[in-house]
């Protein structure tokens, strides 16, 4: 026997003797973690007390954990509610059922803007909306998910269209002629606008840029409201800020999650016209009352034509998103991808979007170098319908076929003179518009950056930041009309259209700063103080084409002389904020920003926005810390100041030139020279100001069974874009061009409260609602006194007649009042054609002299109330809106409401009409009547959803179910479609679907 063999049998089993108690100094410790309803808690934390060793439970809330033996305890922790300790027992698998916990919610890391605080510690008006709170169904878009679930921010859709953006308007109006939207921050950028200044989207291709980012990816939506939230953002937080955080990695094995959808849109309600069958009766009876007088009925068709139901389908849609979330090694992650592929209830109307996340938390330097990598991707493609259909299929002849076979547009019935030529001036073929027109848009988009917090050895609490971001986003497309189609005989250069587009944005910041937090517990006191460095740049390129005819020919003498046209603008700011807390009782919070943007002249670069916030936790108090009904009560005042730039042009305080058309060649000689035409510019250009006061309560009764808050806000709004008229020559143009001078105050009351009425072991019902009261006044239109006669600026254009407006500006009213004529009214509750009330007793009537302000589009009163309940495995959830007060403008009915809009003027067409022809009599069309502006109040129960978690189908994999209705109904007077129309002038609104979706979540 050699040696080795010698050493191995002697050695080896002492050396197994003194490994084993080392090897039985571990054993196995498994479990499972739900909440009181018993769902599953994904993500929770699972440590050995006393140590650093731990896990964190899986989809289904299991865990699985190597113990030493001597371990009695593990201590369990997820957000929301209540850390538990649970004893390990004999080694059975433990069950554990975590209970929301009093102040759980007061510990929760609220995201502001440039760090984040406990929610506690909060000084501001600010409102955060997690996941499991957002709206639920075919989403689309961010703004979606929040609409209705925050106290004094107004969401509206701009329509039914896929994709399309939504009007959003944060404690109510921020400008009257500027930029009036909220600054969005996704993972730490700051985006450019989502509007150019015409109101369409920044990005070429797609209807609405926000839409370009998965809403599955979403983890939190935080708003903030007041001056001392949003000052710290500077010249851009005059409308609010949208911060939106994504998903990120929790940690413990991976985790997938599979969710899919299916969705079918209706139309809810469509404008109520006359029938082919009304149409012919009353043209036989009010129209044509002359004996053998047939000038109707010769022009009418043998056919019986619903027009809307011909451009409007049943819309299918499937979203699909698959995400992974765990830890490689020492590298958490999310990551994910999306598809959505949804059809629009207008016909031709498409949009289909492929998402993907990356988000990565790594650590480095024995974690004090924290990592974190944000990015975000999509392409989509557009299929834009001809809109113009909507407005036609109301007003179409409807006794008129859809299709005459072989005529010379296409086999499409249209409206031609004796010679068979196309009425320029008719109502064309709605189907035709939709089949005949083809518009598509292509985008890509990517938004990402990366942050680095770095703690600065030797120094306790100082950490160095750094952030890099970017938002790149590039569109182009085409359109394209045949040259047999009607709708393209009157274009210019000539029949026929391909049109080209393309535009390439790219956004990039940069930030530099310090954050200094600790605890001076010798004097009860915390700070956390901030400085930082930030720039950002914005260029966009807008690409120049000639025009082309059908066939692709360029047009001669439409090409352009440069390819490109690039507009570019820079921000560069320092900013600081210093949050002191005493203990825990007092908090204070002291921003200031100083920014400079090469949007305006040397002069007027550079602005201060500094802000100051005060709050009392008054619950820490000794006289109430053993009052068992309350658990927490914060008083909160704040006084801030805010800039809005983006509603302000690049280069507008510099003369500018533009190069003129080729049909403005100038000769010298036996040559043509292009020439150059001035701009205005107005040197003393500078951004709008708001000054903001805000005092807040905060509250949580009964172990927080009941919270809430409740806030006062004042907004003083100075320096307004308002458009001047200047004297001749002395500038070069002869309009009326925007210069700061307008003023105007915001004023409101927001109230929140959440409440969980019943809580048992089976059976939850979680409540929230939230009511907001605002008023606006415009305090200042012009740099000096006018006279009784002037009315103000007339805006709000509306459709019928030429330039014509229907509302007005005017110092001490609402923005946007309607103003209009006092309608009379006869015996029979009927308004008497053309007579109005003489306002200003001189014996005429005319308009404007004897308008009058009457009702704002504006609601001062909405709220929003949602109730989840929870029953075993099953929920049920709603979501309701309300608005009352806001009035609108019935624009379709004072168009095709009149007895001579049927017939033009002997122009040959005939066109429908609504039925409130029946209601209102008229002949001919009252525009300026307040007839048509009508309360549009409304109730409405926004989404209906059921849920069931099947639970789990193997040791592996679950399963939820889920099923909602959105648009379910609206309770209003409106006789309109929808009363819910931001600008108050209803004028032919794409319809808002009516969905039903289905859908399931897979977790594995």
């Amino acid at each position: 026997m050699k040696w080795r063999q010698l050493l191995t049998i002697c050695v080896l089993p002492c050396l197994l003797l003194l490994a084993a108690p080392a090897l039985a100094q571990n054993r196995t410790v498994t479990g499972k973690v739900t909440d009181a309803t018993g769902a599953p808690l994904a993500g929770a934390s699972v440590v050995v007390k006393g140590s650093k060793r731990g896990a964190v439970t899986d989809a289904n809330g299991k865990f699985t954990l190597q113990v030493p033996v001597a371990a009695t305890t593990v201590v369990i922790s997820w957000v929301g509610y209540r850390t538990q300790e649970v004893a390990i027992g004999d080694g059975a698998p433990l069950d554990i059922s975590l209970q929301p916990g009093a102040n759980a919610n007061l510990n929760e890391v609220v995201v502001i803007g440039y760090g984040a605080v406990q929610k506690k510690d909060l000084t501001g008006a600010v409102s955060s909306v997690n996941a499991k709170d957002f709206q639920q169904g075919a989403i689309t878009s961010a703004d979606q998910l929040i609409q209705g679930k925050v106290a004094g921010v107004a969401i509206t859709t701009n329509g039914g269209q896929p994709g399309n953006s939504s009007t959003i308007r944060i404690r109510g109006l921020a400008s009257l002629n500027g930029n009036q939207d909220p600054l969005y921050v996704i993972d730490g950028v700051e985006l450019p606008p989502m509007k150019k200044l015409d109101g369409t989207s920044s990005v070429s291709g797609t209807a609405n840029p926000l839409s370009l980012m998965n809403p599955d990816d979403i983890e939190n939506i935080t708003i903030l409201k007041d001056a001392s939230a949003e000052a710290i953002y500077g010249s851009r937080g005059a409308a609010g800020v949208i911060i939106i955080t994504t998903k990120k990695g929790r940690g413990g094995k991976p985790v997938f999650n599979f969710n899919t959808q299916l969705t079918v849109g209706t139309v809810a309600k469509r404008v109520q016209v006359l029938s082919a069958s009304q149409y012919r009766a009353f043209a036989a009876k009010d129209l044509e009352t002359t004996p053998g007088d047939t000038i109707y009925t010769d022009l009418m068709g043998s056919a019986s034509t619903d027009w809307q139901k011909q451009i409007y389908q049943t819309a299918v849609t499937t979203n699909d998103n698959l995400s992974v979330s765990g830890v490689a090694k020492h590298l958490p992650y999310h990551l994910s991808l999306g598809y959505h592929d949804e059809q629009g209830i207008l016909k031709t109307d498409k949009l289909q979007r492929g998402t993907v996340g990356i988000h990565l938390t790594p650590s480095f330097l024995h974690n004090h170098l924290k990592v974190e990598l944000n990015l975000n991707g999509s392409l989509s493609k557009s299929r834009f319908a001809n809109q113009g259909a909507i407005g036609d299929a109301i007003s179409f002849d409807p006794t008129q076929p859809v299709y005459q076979p072989g005529n010379k547009f296409g086999g499409y019935w249209q409206w031609t003179d004796k010679t068979g030529t196309f009425i320029p001036l008719a109502t064309q073929n709605p189907v035709a518009l939709l089949e005949q027109y083809n518009s598509t848009g292509y985008s890509s988009s990517s938004i990402g950056n990366l942050h680095l917090n770095y703690e600065v050895p030797g120094v306790d609490g100082l950490h160095a930041i750094a952030d890099w971001g970017y938002d790149v986003a590039n569109g182009h497309g085409t359109v394209v009309i045949p040259p047999n189609a009607a709708q393209a005989i009157n274009n210019s250069p000539g029949p026929g259209q391909w049109q080209q587009y393309k535009q390439n944005n790219t956004y990039v910041s940069v930030n530099y700063g310090f954050n200094y937090i600790r605890d001076f517990k010798a004097i009860k006191s915390n700070l956390n103080a901030m400085a930082t460095y930030s720039y950002t740049n914005n260029l966009i390129t807008t690409y120049n084409y000639a025009n082309f005819d059908a066939a692709h020919d360029t047009i001669s003498g439409s090409a352009p002389t440069y390819l490109t046209s690039p507009t570019e603008n820079t921000l560069i700011s320092y900013l600081g904020r210093v949050i002191y807390t005493y203990d825990q009782k007092y908090i204070l919070t002291a921003t200031l920003r100083d920014d400079g943007s090469s949007r305006f002249s040397p002069a007027n670069r550079w602005g201060l926005f500094p802000s100051a916030a005060l709050a009392w936790r008054v619950s820490q108090e000794d006289f109430l810390k053993n009052t068992r009904w309350l658990t927490d009560l914060k008083i909160r005042g704040s006084y801030g100041v805010t800039g809005n730039q983006d509603g302000i042009p690049n280069y507008e305080y510099i003369p500018t030139y533009s190069l003129g058309t080729n049909n403005s060649l100038y000769q010298f000689g036996d040559k043509f020279y292009p020439l150059y035409s001035p701009a205005a510019y107005f040197p003393n250009l500078r951004w709008e100001t708001t000054k903001s006061t805000n005092i807040g309560i905060d509250y949580g009764l009964f172990n927080n069974r009941i919270s809430g808050s409740i806030e006062y806000y004042y907004k003083n709004i100075s320096n307004l874009l308002n458009s001047i008229y200047i004297p001749v020559g002395s500038n070069f143009t002869n309009l009326a061009p925007y210069i700061n001078i307008g003023s105007m105050v915001d004023h409101g009351v927001e109230l929140t409260v959440n409440a969980t009425p019943i809580k048992g072991k089976n059976f939850t019902w979680d409540l929230s609602y939230n009511f907001t009261y605002l008023k606006n006044r415009i305090t200042k239109l012009t740099n000096q006194d006018q006279s009784a006669s002037f009315v103000g600026d007339q805006v709000g254009g509306i459709g019928g007649g030429t330039g014509n407006d229907i509302q007005v500006q005017t110092v001490g009213y609402t923005a946007n009042s309607f103003f209009v004529l006092q309608q009379i009214y006869g015996k029979n509750g009927k308004p008497i054609e053309g007579l109005y009330a003489d306002r200003d007793r001189n014996g005429t009537v005319s308009y404007p002299a004897d308008a009058y302000r009457y009702k704002s589009p504006f609601a001062p009163v909405t709220m929003g109330f949602s109730s989840t309940f929870n029953y075993m495995r099953w929920s049920l959830t709603l979501v309701t809106r309300a608005s009352i007060g806001n009035y609108v403008y019935n624009n379709i009915n004072s168009g095709l409401g009149a007895t001579k809009y049927i017939l033009h003027n002997g122009l040959g067409y005939l066109s429908n009409a609504t039925t409130d022809i029946y209601n209102s009599g008229f002949v001919n069309p009252q525009y300026f009547s307040d007839y048509y502006v009508q309360n549009a109040s409304f109730f409405k129960l926004d989404n209906l959803g059921i849920g069931y978690n099947v639970g789990n189908l193997n040791s592996h994999v679950s399963l939820r179910l889920n099923a909602n209705c959105q648009n379910v109904f609206v309770i209003t007077k409106y006789t309109g479609v929808d009363p819910e129309v931001y600008n108050g002038i209803d004028n032919n609104l794409y319809p808002r679907p009516r969905n039903f979706t289905i859908g399931a979540s897979l977790n594995f």
